[in-house]
């Protein structure tokens, strides 16, 4: 029987052509819509590239206002959009302004059209080797857009919109322009929008008239305002400006000559700095530090000119009181300044802030950019620690000179007259100001953990964990000194603001037009009410027996602290009652200078003018504001019992019986350690010894004593041969005699001779026999004939064929 195929139904070919049909219909209308939606957003965007003019930008401002804190709000000042910018042309800017900052912003400027993948690729890939955020990819185009552009929040849409904008922007307009419309748009700190009001307020003359250290300063700025600003951060300023300088010279805008007579410039003083705009005639040093907290949190093209309603906290009355109370205690105009922070421990309202004798004459704010080391004023915040680590003030440590080790090194501390008070306990270390016991505290609580409670309680000054933290070393302002302290007389809460986060409150609501947003206040707490009030009922001993008792009032209770420097350089009084807490800095604003007998023949010290304008600010003060005595929390001491611990890993352990340097403590029942040091028999630490000399490791390890282990490693050409490379262990803690393996190098071709001061025939004919090459130079001095310098230096690790340069006397 033959078989044949059953043909397809003719059904399903019809099906299939109709599915295809429709697909490719569906296909020609969705690229119709994509095309369609594409030119669409084009236009769109494009409309809207007009919008990023300054100039026209500059037409739709509306001036905002700064008011105090009355019922019947007075206005402080005016925040106008033409107050801090100044637009200028391009030929109105330097050409090595513009240099300078293509060089540090974007390089590739003049090569990209407004977005960079090149760049973007470079940063993304810094930021994972990193595992942060350490390099941006957008470029002056994306970043004009940004400033200019603010109607959207941060978000990945309008992170595309900008990279859509920059493109559209960069086909309309010339690079010049955008680059000089950047110029006019950037925030450069302390109130100046654009480089026209910038070298203005920086120094003094206009932006086409800037020198290269000048720009280079200016062009450093804007990545971030405060971190680099000149007059708060002299240093970082300074870095960051040699960072410029050394792109310029990279990519051929600067010579040698000009980078190191640049890098070697200085910055301008604080005196020459003059903040723009429109002056207030009542707080100018208050109304300039809530500007800088607008800045931070909105940007300045929505602070000046984007019609905000500002309420602060500022009470004028308050500040007629400090401004009184410092002039009837400090009448030497030569003498020493003082700045003075009041604030309401209540709601952490900043009341009244003296920044300095005459705003006219300088806008540096000694209350906010002065930082300068409090001495034992940051006593208190060691004190806080060891409450918070469960230790009682009845610990007992004795007052004598003490040598405390640090590792490489020893730290030696004495009490100021070299009195010493034997043993006794915290509170009493505390009432007298005793740096010896306070050392020791520190090294038992640990420097991170003061530094921990000093930065949760108001201090945003950079904290180093060093031992000499417990003694004051560390810088800090008056306006945080006075926020963290009122954390303590608020019952151990430190108040934030509901909008500006972890800042002094000094804006209590903002308005925009119809918007109203209340910065309300926000507790964090920091020390638990009952340990509070042990620390408050110490520190109002220091006032009633100690070095504050000048400051005391006589109707109400008062506690505080103060602190003298080193050589009477500063001097503070830090106090407070549960009703207004305020800190007092007195000293010379513009050098650490000496007040040995300032005060009436004798020195300054916290106890002297600080606690003098204190009290006399204070007494007025509290009336004023018609606040009744009020008596701090009171408390009963926890029952303590003791225990042998030291700190050993950052934190405190309980003693296991081989543990050096141990003391025996008191801790509040239940709070003892948890842990249980690991200390080994006669335990010592394991010095770093890589990149010493072998002789200098073998003595610093037969000091601890340990025992040196030798082994080598290949050596790399021309690298020496006596120094450590390597050590096992690194780090850490060993029992005295174990032993240390230390890694040095070993030629496995010998090593470069020492031909200096040889004939050159007979250095040439030494360097051939170990097949060492050379280049030869003449020298202008030395005996004719022969080699007076060779480069690599004898000894080094050499290797076949290796050029030794040498230099012969002619």
């Amino acid at each position: 029987m033959r078989l044949r195929r059953k043909p397809r139904p003719a059904r399903k070919n019809g099906r299939r052509i109709r599915k295809l049909r429709l697909l490719a219909l569906v296909t020609v209308l969705g690229l119709l819509s994509m095309a369609s939606f594409t030119f669409g957003l084009i236009t769109a965007i494009a409309s809207q590239v007009p919008e990023l003019d300054p100039a026209r930008q500059q037409k739709f401002e509306h001036d905002g206002y700064i008011y105090d804190g009355a019922k019947h709000p007075q206005v402080l000042a005016v925040l106008r959009g033409s107050e801090s910018r100044v637009l200028l042309t391009s030929d109105q800017i330097a050409p090595i302004m513009k240099q300078a900052i293509v060089a540090i912003e974007d390089k590739r400027f003049y090569e990209h059209r407004g977005v960079d993948l090149h760049a973007i690729g470079r940063a993304f890939w810094a930021d994972v080797r990193n595992k942060a955020v350490v390099e941006g990819g957008s470029t002056i185009t994306q970043q004009f857009i940004k400033n200019a552009y603010v109607k959207d929040r941060r978000s990945v849409a309008r992170k595309l919109k900008e990279a859509a904008l920059a493109w559209q922007l960069e086909q309309r307009k010339s690079k010049d322009w955008i680059l000089t419309a950047y110029l006019n748009t950037i925030y450069f700190g302390n109130g100046a929008y654009g480089v026209g009001q910038a070298a203005i307020t920086y120094f003094g003359k206009p932006a086409s008239e800037l020198t290269l250290p000048e720009a280079a300063l200016l062009a450093g700025i804007p990545r971030d305002p405060a971190r680099y600003d000149p007059v708060t951060n002299p240093r970082a300023a300074k870095q960051r400006r040699r960072l410029v300088l050394e792109q310029m010279l990279a990519q051929g805008a600067i010579a040698p000559d000009q980078y190191h007579d640049a890098r070697s410039a200085a910055l301008p003083s604080p005196e020459q700095i003059h903040l723009p705009g429109t002056q207030p005639s009542q707080g100018q040093y208050f109304v300039n530090y809530v500007k800088q907290q607008l800045v931070d949190e909105y940007g300045s093209a929505q602070v000046f000119g984007g019609g905000m309603r500002v309420y602060t906290t500022l009470d004028l009355g308050l500040q007629k009181l400090a401004r009184r109370a410092i002039a009837k205690v400090l009448s030497n105009p030569d003498g020493p300044q003082a700045a003075l922070v009041a604030i309401d421990p209540r709601n952490g309202d900043v009341l009244a802030m003296v920044g300095g004798s005459n705003y006219r004459e300088s806008q540096f704010n000694l209350a906010v950019q002065g930082e300068r080391q409090p001495g034992s004023a940051f006593k208190p915040f060691v004190l806080a620690a060891a409450l918070d680590e469960g230790i009682s003030p009845a610990t007992r440590f004795v007052s004598h000179p003490v040598v405390i080790p640090l590792g490489d090194r020893l730290w030696q501390v004495n009490n100021y007259e070299g009195e010493y008070l034997g043993s006794i306990d915290l509170q009493s270390a505390t009432i007298h100001s005793d740096n010896s016991v306070y050392a020791q505290l520190t090294q038992v609580v640990g420097p991170q953990n003061v530094a921990r409670i000093a930065r949760n309680a108001g201090i945003r000054s950079k904290l180093n964990s060093y031992f000499a933290i417990g003694l004051g070393a560390e810088a800090a302002n008056p306006l945080e000194m006075a926020r963290a302290f009122s954390t303590f007389a608020n019952g151990g809460n430190r108040l934030d603001g509901s909008i500006l986060g972890n800042e002094p409150r000094v804006v209590t609501r903002i308005g925009n037009g119809k918007n109203k947003r209340a910065n309300n206040p926000v507790a964090h707490r920091v020390l638990s009410p009952t340990k509070t009030a042990v620390l408050n009922s110490i520190l109002q001993k220091v006032v009633t027996e100690g070095t504050g008792h000048r400051a005391a009032l006589a109707d109400r209770p008062v506690a505080g602290k103060t602190g003298t420097t080193e050589n009477y350089g500063d001097a503070w009084f830090v106090g407070y009652t549960p009703q207004l807490a305020a800190a007092v800095w007195v000293g010379y604003p513009r050098e650490l200078r000496s007040m040995e007998t300032e005060y009436h023949g004798e020195p300054v010290a916290g106890g002297t003018y600080p606690a003098d304008i204190w009290k006399t600010f204070t007494e007025p003060a509290l009336d004023y504001l018609k606040d009744e005595p009020e008596p701090f929390p009171s408390t009963s001491m926890p029952y303590a019992s003791p225990r042998e611990v030291v700190f050993r890993d950052g934190r405190i352990q309980i003693d296991n019986g081989n543990c050096y340097g141990s003391r025996e403590v008191l801790f509040f029942t239940d709070q003892e350690p948890s842990k249980t040091a690991n200390c080994k028999p006669n335990e010592v630490d394991v010095p770093d010894l890589v990149g010493q000399p072998i002789e200098a490791a073998r003595t610093r390890l037969a000091g601890q004593p340990l025992t040196p282990s030798i082994v080598y490693k290949p050596a790399q050409p021309g690298q020496r041969l006596d120094l450590v490379l390597n050590q096992i262990p690194k780090r850490g803690r060993l029992s005295a005699y174990d032993k240390v393996v230390l890694v040095l190098p070993r030629p496995t071709h010998g090593t470069v001779p020492k031909i200096i001061g040889l004939p050159v025939s007979v250095a040439e004919e030494k360097l051939e026999r170990r097949g060492l090459r050379f280049e030869v130079d003449k020298a202008a001095s030395g005996e004719s004939g022969r080699v007076v310098f060779q480069l690599p230096r004898a000894g080094v690790a050499a290797e076949p064929g290796m050029v030794v340069k040498i230099a012969v006397a002619t």
